[in-house]
């Protein structure tokens, strides 16, 4: 009876030591995968790359094309704190070029404008400030109380300036942005998405009174009372990466670390943007590894720039003339490096024409990748020629 109770006992205590081994080694393996994935910690926003910076959302664009190399989450709506101010940036900019107003300009600085809290350049109230000088803190010390004076001079409120920003954004096609504010100071409705501003920043690139105001690192703001602010360029990329041309930096406790930056070497022009990041220096590492994918891994070629077609021209009917043609718009594609790109270029031209004038769409051009008509350009004439009436072939008679 002994030796069957043992037997008994041996096999319980055999099949619990089995179910034990047996949670063990499962308890392992999950400790093994959790441990991995924490080690590691690899986010994957492309087949092609990857980075171990913990982030809610980036994107790379290439400049002239808009094609998104790299897109992680690149249209969720998220804060996206001082980034912002690239619009306010933006609708300045075109107010100076349009001439409604000049960086000469002096300008009254509210009591609101001034008590404006984050970051600031400590502006005086009721005092009178450039507005070159103000939009020179903007872009480099991000300053908020710069941002809404331009915004109250521009709209006569801050409300107003906010209508701005939200057309303009209709008119980019801006599909995930609502501003709520010039600044980015956090709001319940305030958002906008990792590839909308890779499009504003890009609008921004093309001032070259931004790249002057960018470029600066280091500078002391002067105030009307005798007393200076230094400013201090956010962009740290803007000293630290070769061929930065510009970006905005943001953070807050809602947004965390944002940037969105550009970069140009070798004829090749990439935008960056990352949201949502931990710190400020895994903001600029991300970004850094983007664009260096990009320069390493693509190249821009260019079809068309806005020149005359050499290759190309119409005959003037009746005469020994000819109308020279260029193209409306430049056109480039971007490629892998060492590969070839299926392309050609389809033209519809008249042989002949009696009369045209310069910039009169003339013909098209269509562009043609792997098979498929991937975009249609216009083609301009470079000249004027008008066909001579009766009276000019009398004259012309006469005089020969």
């Amino acid at each position: 009876g002994c030796n069957f109770i043992s037997k008994k006992l041996i096999q319980k205590m055999l099949k619990l030591k089995t179910s034990f081994l047996k949670i063990c080694s499962v308890c392992l393996l999950i400790c093994f995968v959790l441990s991995f994935s924490i080690s590691t910690n690899k986010i994957v926003v492309s087949a092609n790359f990857e980075s171990d910076v913990n982030h809610k959302s980036s994107v790379l664009v290439e400049y002239n094309t808009g094609k998104v190399l790299v897109d992680n989450n690149s249209n969720e709506k998220l804060p996206i704190a001082s980034v912002t101010k690239l619009m306010t940036i933006l609708l300045t900019l075109e107010e100076i070029e349009s001439g409604n107003l000049k960086t000469s300009d002096k300008i009254f600085v509210s009591e609101n404008a001034s008590g404006m809290g984050g970051s600031q350049i400590f502006l005086d109230a009721n005092v009178e400030y450039s507005i070159g000088e103000l939009l020179k803190s903007v872009i480099v010390c991000s300053a908020n109380d710069s941002s809404v004076a331009l915004a109250e001079h521009i709209s006569g409120s801050e409300q107003n300036f906010v209508i701005l920003m939200n057309e303009k954004a209709k008119e980019l096609n801006l599909n995930n942005t609502n501003y709520s504010n010039c600044t980015g100071l956090p709001t319940s409705d305030g958002y906008s998405s990792a590839y909308d501003q890779a499009i504003v920043l890009k609008q921004v690139l093309k001032f070259d009174l931004y790249h002057e105001y960018s470029s600066i690192w280091m500078e002391d703001f002067s105030h009307p009372s005798g007393r200076t602010t230094q400013m201090t360029n956010t962009n740290k990329l803007s000293r630290f990466y070769e061929g930065c041309i510009g970006g905005k930096t943001g953070s807050t406790n809602q947004a965390k670390y944002c940037l969105a930056v550009g970069a140009e070497k070798n004829n090749s022009k990439y935008i960056a943007v990352v949201l949502g990041a931990e710190n400020s220096k895994e903001r600029f590492r991300l970004a850094s590894e983007l664009l260096n994918y990009g320069f390493s891994n693509f190249e821009t070629k260019t079809i068309f720039s806005n020149n005359e077609l050499s290759d190309k021209s119409i005959i003037i009917q009746n005469s020994d003339k000819v109308v020279n043609l260029k193209t409306e718009r430049d056109y480039s594609i971007v490629a892998e490096k060492n590969k070839e790109v299926n392309y050609s270029v389809v033209y519809h031209l008249p042989n002949k024409i009696k009369q045209v004038k310069e910039n009169e769409v003339v013909g098209t051009a269509e562009i043609i990748i792997d098979g498929v008509v991937v975009d249609t350009i216009n083609i301009l004439s470079c000249n004027t020629y008008v066909e001579p009436t009766i009276w000019d072939n009398f004259k012309k008679i006469i005089t020969t």
